[in-house]
């Protein structure tokens, strides 16, 4: 037995807990608020505050909700993007995805799947966990690429995505056009859904093997009453994941271009402020 393969096995049961804990923390929770804050492109067409920083000219012209809706998003995005010690929280995400995804992908390498002799629901799901981790690796990577990065060349658009206008260039980097959608916006639109249902079911289940893993679930019965919960959340997550690439492929792009525009040249940091108690036509208060 070589030194690597006897290492892995004197530290199984060490590792395997770190890599479940891994993907859960950063990695789950990162997902979480991910999801929540792009899903925000479409449940913003509720919120009333959503185009409080967007002038009465431009709301006329693009309509209540797209401004609600732009508006919630590129709050939620300059929030993100100005949060304190914003470097260290990205090292710490950047270590635990390196950390899962290499223990994962020696743990899909190594193991064996029996699904072709033994059906059952469970070995499906093994193997279905080792399939949607590698798409994950490969969807993650592009996203970053693409969106992070700016390699506009694997990119439908030549138009880098920018967190001061999130909403138009992540619409534009689905759709590959303003108006419409191009063939390779199509393309990418696809392997998006593909990749976040594959991350969002990664997730969920792996909650349920992590309970297994760590002792939590040890009878049958607990097994099935958190496979519910695990099912019922990721569910929730699944609505959040194609709301918002549903939400963006709806979006028209011009439309969030001059909202976007209105918001930085009226408002600067999007700093979200309180008005005047005495008079409400008086300049925008001091930020809280």
């Amino acid at each position: 037995m070589d030194n690597d393969s006897g290492f892995m096995n004197r530290h199984y049961f060490l590792l395997r807990r770190l890599h479940s804990l891994s993907g859960i923390v950063p990695i789950g929770i990162f997902l979480l608020n991910h999801l929540l804050t792009n899903a925000s492109i479409a449940w913003g067409a509720v919120n009333s505050r959503g185009s409080q920083h967007v002038s009465a000219g431009t709301i006329e012209s693009v309509g209540e909700i797209t401004a609600r809706q732009v508006g919630t998003f590129q709050h939620d995005v300059t929030f993100i993007n100005n949060m304190p010690f914003l470097i260290l929280i990205e090292v710490s995400l950047w270590l635990g995805i390196g950390f899962h995804a290499i223990l994962g992908v020696y743990y899909a390498r190594t193991g064996k799947s029996n699904t072709s002799r033994y059906a059952y629901q469970d070995n499906w799901r093994y193997s279905l966990q080792r399939l949607t981790g590698y798409i994950a690796i490969f969807y993650i990577f592009y996203h970053v690429a693409t969106l992070r990065w700016g390699w506009t060349f694997l990119s439908p658009t030549d138009t880098p995505w920018s967190h001061e206008q999130a909403a138009s260039t992540f619409a534009l980097a689905l759709k590959g056009k303003v108006s419409g959608i191009s063939a390779g916006g199509i393309a990418v639109s696809l392997f998006y859904f593909i990749g976040v249902t594959a991350s969002v079911y990664h997730l969920a289940n792996g909650l349920w093997t992590a309970a297994i893993t760590w002792g939590l679930t040890v009878s049958e019965a607990a097994q099935r009453r958190w496979g519910y919960a695990c099912a019922g959340l990721g569910a929730g997550l699944m609505v959040l994941a194609w709301s918002s690439l549903i939400g963006f492929l709806l979006l028209d792009v011009s439309s969030a271009q001059k909202i976007e525009h209105d918001l930085h040249a009226g408002h600067g940091s999007m700093v979200e402020t309180e008005p005047h108690a005495a008079d409400e036509t008086q300049p925008l208060a001091e930020a809280r």
